[in-house]
């Protein structure tokens, strides 16, 4: 008798399968699109800083040392 009963409450439906996975891959693509949306993001923050980090490496000129005071060159 408890075994039978113990079957009784493993027992699920299609139905209840179904919505169970429907559940379950509704939340796993929510996270997935998440994921997606904050890459692009990233990528964008990204591109940003280096055309920012670009522009700055173009202003700053060389200056040569080697014509100091070490070579006998004044």
């Amino acid at each position: 008798m408890l075994n039978s009963l113990f079957f009784k409450v493993l027992m699920v439906t299609t139905t209840q399968l179904t919505l169970i996975l429907i559940t379950v891959a509704s939340i796993f693509l929510i996270f997935i699109l998440v994921a997606i949306i904050k890459m692009y993001k990233l990528k964008a923050e990204n591109k940003k800083l280096m055309e920012t980090s670009s522009i700055k490496e173009e202003e700053e000129t060389y200056t040569d040392f080697t014509n100091g005071h070490l070579y006998g060159d004044n």
